[in-house]
């Protein structure tokens, strides 16, 4: 039994020994290729744009209700009703834009998806056609991978990437 485990081991130590890996860092060739940036500030800027909207209607919702709150003993119950109608709608609102906004499948996202989306193919192209080029069976991301402990500089292909972009 020893002998076939030992036998399996080699086997697989010597199939394991002839494939060939590499390592990129996704951060590094990001901020070296100017159309991420470009695109990162739009983003930044179409976020805090949106943010304000949301503020916005935050802010009046938190007015009408300080409002309310200072008029309350002089309202009837029917004004009352009516000033908590338009507090609550004015909350729903600002709920209901941030959402449309922020939200998992909000604006944002598909802003992001739409800039982002030619640039991550591009970069993938560039690692596949290297890859093909020097017969490489596992491209590895250094910067999004904790479980690398230590790889060697000499199998980063970023630079590679970048010059196969374009960037250098």
């Amino acid at each position: 039994m020893k002998k076939i485990l030992f036998t399996l081991f080699v086997l697989i130590s010597v199939q394991a020994g002839a494939q060939k890996f590499a390592l990129v860092d996704m951060e590094y060739i990001l901020k070296n290729i100017p159309s991420y940036e470009r695109a990162n500030e739009q983003l930044n800027q179409v976020s805090k744009k949106w943010q304000a909207e949301v503020d916005a209607l935050t802010s009046e919702a938190q007015t009408l209700y300080k409002n309310y709150q200072s008029e309350a003993v002089f309202l009837s119950e029917e004004q009352k009703t009516q000033r908590e109608e338009a507090i609550v709608a004015k909350e729903k609102e600002a709920a209901e834009l941030k959402k449309k906004y922020f939200g998992p499948e909000g604006e944002l996202y598909k802003k992001r998806e739409s800039l982002m989306a030619p640039i991550q193919e591009e970069i993938y192209n560039a690692v596949k056609d290297i890859s093909d080029q020097k017969g490489y069976s596992l491209i590895l991301d250094r910067a999004s991978d904790a479980g690398i402990i230590f790889a060697s500089p000499k199998i980063d292909i970023s630079n590679e990437v970048l010059t196969k972009l374009g960037y250098n």
